[in-house]
């Protein structure tokens, strides 16, 4: 390849989103929510797990940029750590038990 298709193709590659801190603290919390119900089955415990958590995150919002972003890498890498063997799937979403089991008939049955 030469430096012209290079440079043609490299303005057409899209780029990373940059997320503000207080979107990538939203997701952070709504992935650490959903491992938490793959891990917690009684709905009492977890919504004392996730008060817990929620602690967790609100004891980091008043925090320097410094430790923002050290803590922000620390959930990552708990969140990689803990993550379920066998995460919870909606049953009617794709990998549920539900998905597909009366798929529509073809159309060359119906006409």
């Amino acid at each position: 390849m030469n430096e012209v298709f290079r440079s043609a193709a490299n303005e057409f590659r899209q780029k990373i989103p940059q997320l503000s801190r207080k979107t990538e603290v939203s997701r952070l919390y709504r992935k650490s929510l959903k491992l938490l119900s793959s891990w917690v089955i009684d709905r009492e415990i977890f919504l004392d797990e996730a008060d817990k958590l929620r602690a967790r995150f609100d004891d980091g919002k008043t925090a320097s940029e410094a430790k923002a972003i050290r803590l922000l890498k620390e959930a990552r890498d708990e969140i990689q750590k803990n993550s379920h063997p066998d995460p919870y799937c909606v049953p009617f979403m794709p990998g549920g038990s539900l998905f597909m089991r009366n798929p529509p008939p073809p159309l060359e049955v119906c006409f």
